[in-house]
């Protein structure tokens, strides 16, 4: 087999590498795409901390328990504990139904916080959190992309 090898001139030795993919020494290291990936988890944890808050509710009420408020906050409370959680583990895996999940909770939330401030602990300090996230996200997101192409 050496022989056949070498007779072809593809034998690079014990002491080459065999490169199948695209020179990595001609590539850029990937900056962007670093940073967004450990801002996706940031608030990953950030969501993960919001959603256990929203099921803390939902099954150990310190106050009212949940079938005794209002149907739309009641409704709102269950919906933001599943959404909060699955986008939590969308955004830490980085994959991109992670983030669009995200931005949807996060616009929702905001949303619902504009009518009801009282939905959430922080209140409308939330609402400048959640816009200032969104802004920081899709800035890396379109660096990151940019950086790619």
């Amino acid at each position: 087999m050496k022989a056949f090898m070498r007779a072809k001139g593809r034998d690079n030795g014990p002491s080459e590498a065999i490169d199948i993919g695209p020179n990595s020494s001609s590539r850029p290291p990937e900056i962007w795409g670093a940073r967004l990936v450990v801002f996706m988890r940031f608030v990953a944890v950030l969501w993960m901390l919001q959603g256990l808050l929203h099921w803390k509710v939902i099954l150990a009420p310190d106050r009212i328990p949940i079938d005794a408020l209002p149907d739309a906050v009641a409704s709102a409370i269950v919906f933001f504990a599943v959404m909060d959680l699955m986008a939590c583990v969308g955004l830490w895996l980085a994959a991109a139904w992670g983030g669009v999940l995200w931005l949807f909770a996060a616009c929702g939330g905001t949303i619902i916080l504009l009518f009801m401030p009282e939905f959430h602990l922080a209140g409308r300090f939330f609402i400048p959190v959640n816009v200032a996230l969104m802004v920081v996200y899709f800035f890396m997101t379109w660096n990151a992309a940019q950086e790619r192409d």
